[in-house]
């Protein structure tokens, strides 16, 4: 595998070399600066901001958990991990910038958890603080870890089970998951060069990441195709062919199904310019009904259609891929179709901007 960093220079490289040499005509005419303040600041800063506030209020709860060890209390923990969960997934039709070039994706969400160096760690002596977690591998800390913390490998783990340690390693993990958020919302919004300044302003002379408005929408659409692709032939498509439940993520939290529509809700998201479910005029949806109308509503449709088919699929993922192969062969297609119109009739008329 590329590493981040060397990910981001080539990626750099090679868009230098598109953008920089190739001979296809800027339009002096279009100015795309208002949609890209409104899907930095409406969508992408405001996710990041939930998503930090979220992982702070989960952390608190899991602070308290020794002295409060009641399963009213592991409840509300397991609740305020769902929701902390949700901007996360959503956040995922743009997983560029910050959260790849500083290496923040792996300590937030890597999948499965190694529960054989997890088991090990709990054993040893080791001091569990956050400090420690954070120089630990992602596979044993981030959302999955604190999700098999919480919930056991079946889903239903008593308050009885938990033993000191694991408490002190929920509590770290937590703090841990809350450092990676803050640095993530962060990184958007203030330093020397905030990731968000450097979207609104692609195309201006000093911006040295986008040399064009039209590479940063591109960044967009690049986006939201990818996370397209990951759900249909990764998320589902595992797990679903093999008839294998451990290559399902969020699986032990039942969760796996809430996780897949608001990936797809995270790709309407950034097509509306909101985080409401409403259109907005400077919105890459905006920006196509002036150029193709027809294809516009096609897409917005078949977003509504790939949510649906997901959320319909009956019973939790972990059955549903027994029992109900048809509703999950459903939704998988209607999450290919989805990626199929991006790629096929979105791209084309990104390339003609």
């Amino acid at each position: 595998m590329i590493t981040t960093q060397l990910k981001y220079f080539l990626s750099f490289g090679i868009f230098f070399s598109i953008f920089s040499c190739s001979d296809e005509p800027v339009n002096p005419q279009s100015n795309y600066s208002e949609i890209l303040k409104t899907e930095t600041n409406q969508v992408i800063i405001l996710t990041y901001y939930d998503l930090n506030e979220k992982a702070g209020l989960l952390s608190v709860r899991c602070d308290e958990f020794s002295s409060n060890k009641t399963q009213a209390h592991l409840d509300l923990m397991r609740q305020l991990w769902r929701d902390a969960r949700k901007p996360w997934e959503q956040s995922e039709g743009f997983l560029f910038g910050p959260v790849d070039i500083q290496g923040i994706d792996p300590s937030i969400d890597s999948w499965p958890v190694n529960v054989i160096d997890l088991d090990a760690v709990l054993a040893s002596s080791d001091p569990l603080t956050k400090e420690y977690l954070d120089g630990l591998e992602g596979t044993l800390k981030g959302f999955h870890t604190l999700e098999y913390l919480l919930f056991g490998i079946d889903g239903n783990k008593s308050v009885q089970e938990f033993t000191d340690r694991q408490i002190e390693y929920l509590k770290a993990c937590a703090q841990s998951l809350k450092g990676e958020t803050n640095k993530l919302h962060t990184a958007w919004i203030s330093g020397p060069s905030p990731y968000g300044t450097i979207l609104k302003t692609a195309g201006e002379p000093s911006n040295q990441v986008y040399l064009s408005q039209k590479s940063a929408l591109q960044e967009l659409l690049d986006g939201i195709i990818t996370i397209a692709d990951e759900v249909g032939n990764g998320k589902i498509n595992d797990p679903f062919v093999t008839n294998n439940i451990t290559l399902e993520e969020s699986r032990f939290s039942a969760n796996s199904k809430q996780d897949f529509a608001d990936n797809i809700r995270s790709i309407q998201n950034i097509y509306f310019g909101s985080t409401d479910g409403n259109y907005n005029l400077n919105s890459l949806s905006g920006l196509i009904k002036t150029k193709d109308a027809a294809l516009d509503s096609k897409i917005i449709n078949q977003i509504q259609e790939a949510i649906t088919a997901i959320i319909n699929i009956p019973g939790t993922f972990t059955e549903a891929i027994s029992a109900n192969r048809a509703a999950v062969q459903n939704a998988q297609d209607q999450v290919r179709q989805l990626q199929l119109i991006l790629e096929s009739e979105l791209k084309p008329l990104f390339d003609k901007l």
